[in-house]
């Protein structure tokens, strides 16, 4: 006989083993989350060159699918606390869909970006739900089983959206080409919404929970402000209105910090608890946070551009390059874990400096050889991957580890906002590098300045996760 167990308080009683079935459900959508993340940079010169779009339009695809999604991902939460995990999920997994199926049908670079940017914004409502259902459902001795399932899933799903990416474009199914990296999205998108309709609870309101709609909006119009210009910068020939833009956007963050003030003295409820900012090791953490994505999806872009456009590998074959990377990076993270609760920080310097060093190896490997095959770069990528996993799976714990239980959720929604703000900036800022000096004609030169600033990008996070480590 099954054991009964009552996962939503004062709503019902489910059968304990269909609790597995919601999680599957649920991590299945953080998983086409994960895939679509990188799907895209192995489709990335395909794109531009059947849409006809400048580089400056490819860095924006990326950039503002994560502006949106960091700058709504808190709300997407309490929204999922107002009118249930359930009933926000579907309706972030229906948004997700159509705004996948919107890409996939875009005929110029601009409306690529306007449908990314209502993707990036209807996954703030689906993602938020995934770990909310999880600590909802798991809060047993399963629990570290379910979490387990879940970080192995997000590991893959890096893996898994390169090799899709080089498959789909590769085979181009029915003449789709690029456009059925976006269209996968559907079906799975649909099989999802069936199955959280059927199984997921409906959870009630809970009281007292508000959104700041003004926060947002302004968060969202200074990241804009402040990222845009780097994306168009060089299309304008870097024109003083660049600047000025770019001024403006650090008085509307500044501004942004005000009002948040202003919201909590009126009794409200903004996006950021301001008595996290106080706390300077948690801050410290946040700037290391920030360095180390800002080296994260624009590595891959980077790399994937000079792939395909320098070494003409095929998408297929680039898509495999990153294969064995994606799969240390597992391991990695498998193994940082226990190794970080012996040896704490430690850990995750070790792996800003095997980064380096795998950095390192692919300017040296792209400096000596004319033309490096797939295997040779897939051998050193397999070095920064691995050091990558070190850091990544731990940086979250180590950073919220100052954070007192009150404000968990709090730090935990500006970790993982300022985790997608480091790579729109990354993609922008290394991204408007890497073009501008490949236009020169030296695209092995433009690898290497890029590379230099990964490097300098991580011995930052290194040294802020070093002071942070004092100031515990």
């Amino acid at each position: 006989m099954h054991q009964i167990v009552t996962y939503v308080t004062g709503a019902m009683s489910v059968d304990s083993s269909r609790r597995w079935w919601v999680l599957a459900t649920v991590v299945a959508a953080q998983f086409m989350f994960g895939v679509d993340a990188f799907i895209v940079n192995v489709a990335i010169p395909t794109i531009a060159m059947e849409l006809h779009a400048s580089a400056a339009e490819i860095e924006a695809v990326i950039a503002i699918y994560l502006i949106a999604f960091a700058t709504l991902v808190v709300t997407g939460g309490r929204l999922g606390d107002i009118y249930g995990t359930r009933n926000v999920f579907v309706a972030g997994v229906a948004g997700f869909s159509l705004a996948s199926l919107w890409c996939g049908l875009a005929q110029s670079g601009p409306e690529l970006i306007i449908a990314r940017l209502a993707q990036g914004a209807t996954a703030a409502l689906m993602v938020p739900q995934v770990l909310a259902t999880l600590h909802l459902l798991f809060a047993d001795s399963a629990r570290a089983r379910a979490f387990a399932i879940y970080g192995i899933v997000l590991g893959l799903s890096g893996a898994v959206g390169f090799l899709l990416g080089g498959v789909l474009v590769t085979l181009d199914l029915a003449g789709l080409g690029w456009r059925a990296v976006f269209f996968v999205n559907v079906p799975f998108g649909i099989v999802i919404i069936a199955a959280a309709l059927r199984i997921m609870p409906t959870v009630p309101r809970r009281a007292g929970t508000r959104l700041d709609i003004p926060g947002a909006v302004v968060l969202f119009a200074g990241l804009l402000c402040l990222i845009g210009p780097l994306l168009f910068g060089h299309d304008v020939h870097w024109s003083p209105w660049v600047w000025l833009v770019m001024a403006g956007g650090v008085a509307i963050i500044a501004a942004f910090v005000r009002l948040e003030r202003a919201i909590a003295h009126a009794g409200g409820m903004p996006l950021i608890d301001l008595t996290l900012l106080a706390d300077a090791a948690f801050m410290r953490g946040l700037v290391a946070v920030f360095c180390f994505f800002f080296a994260n999806l624009s590595f891959y872009l980077v790399i994937t551009m000079f792939m395909q456009n320098t070494l003409h590998i095929p998408p297929l074959q680039a898509g495999l390059v990153f294969m064995p990377a994606a799969l240390t990076f597992v391991v990695a993270s498998r193994h940082s874990g226990a190794r970080a609760r012996h040896r704490g920080t430690l850990v995750l310097i070790e792996g800003c400096a095997l980064q380096i060093v795998g950095l390192a190896a692919i300017a040296v490997t792209t400096a000596f050889v004319e033309a490096p095959s797939a295997l040779s770069l897939a051998l050193v990528l397999m070095i920064f991957g691995y050091g990558q996993g070190l850091v990544m799976a731990p940086l979250s714990s180590a950073v919220l580890s100052t954070v007192k239980p009150a404000s968990a959720g709090a730090g935990s929604g500006m970790y993982g906002t300022t985790a997608q703000i480091g790579n729109a900036a990354g993609v922008a800022a290394i991204g408007a590098v890497f073009f501008a000096i490949e236009t020169t004609g030296s695209a092995r030169l433009a690898l290497h300045a890029a590379c230099a600033l990964f490097g300098l990008s991580i011995i930052i996070c290194a040294a802020f996760l070093s002071w942070m480590r004092r100031a515990t």
